[in-house]
C-alpha cells in the first residue's frame, strides 16, 4: 500500500508539476497565421512594399533595403542653392543609406496617405506620390525631422515578382 501511494503521489505532483509549466503567464500565446506578419509586408503589394521600406529604415537595416531597389534605381532631389535636379544612381545611395543608418540611434518613419497612385503598365509598372514624416536622432543626440511626399516609380516583371524601387523624385522639406 505504502509503494502505490508514493506512486500516486508522485503521479499527482508530476501531473500537477507539468500542469504549472504548461501555465507559464510570461510566454506568449501561441496564435495562428504568421507572427512577423506585421513586420514583413507581402512584397508582390504596393502597401507591402512600403511596409518592408518603412522597416528597414527604421531597423537601420541595409540587408532589408537593398532588394527593394531595382538595379536602374536613380533618387532625385532638388537643389536649391543651385536650382537643378540632381541624382545619383543604386551604388552612390547603398553607400549613403549605409552611412546614415550607421549615423542615426533611431530612425522613425511614418507614411501617411497616398496622394497620387498611377498604374503605368497595369500590374508591372506603378507611380505612387505618398507623404510622411521621418524622424532621425544621430548617435550625438541631434534631431532631424522632416516630412514632404515621395514620388516613386515602383516596377517588376510580372505579379509573381516584388515590387522594386525603380526611381525616386524626393520632394520632402528636409
Amino acid at each position: 500500500m505504502n509503494g502505490a501511494r508514493a506512486w500516486t503521489t508522485g503521479l499527482a505532483l508530476l501531473l500537477l508539476g507539468g500542469g504549472l509549466a504548461a501555465c507559464n503567464p510570461f510566454a506568449p500565446a501561441l496564435e495562428e497565421g504568421n507572427p512577423f506578419g506585421d513586420l514583413l509586408g507581402d512584397p508582390k503589394t504596393v502597401e507591402g512594399f512600403f511596409t518592408n521600406f518603412r522597416n528597414a529604415y527604421e531597423l537601420r537595416d541595409l540587408s532589408l533595403y537593398e532588394p527593394l531597389l531595382d538595379s536602374a534605381f536613380v533618387f532625385i532631389w532638388h537643389d536649391f542653392d543651385a536650382q537643378v535636379d540632381r541624382e545619383w544612381g543604386f551604388a552612390q545611395d547603398l553607400e549613403s543609406t549605409r552611412r546614415l543608418f550607421q549615423n542615426a540611434a533611431l530612425i522613425r518613419l511614418q507614411w501617411n496617405q497616398i496622394i497620387s497612385r498611377d498604374d503605368l503598365e497595369p500590374d508591372r509598372q506603378v507611380r505612387v506620390i505618398r507623404s510622411f514624416n521621418l524622424t532621425i536622432t544621430l548617435e550625438a543626440g541631434d534631431v532631424f525631422r522632416g516630412d514632404g511626399n515621395v514620388n516613386f516609380l515602383l516596377v517588376r516583371p510580372d505579379t509573381s515578382a516584388a515590387w522594386k524601387l525603380r526611381r525616386w523624385r524626393d520632394e520632402s522639406e528636409f
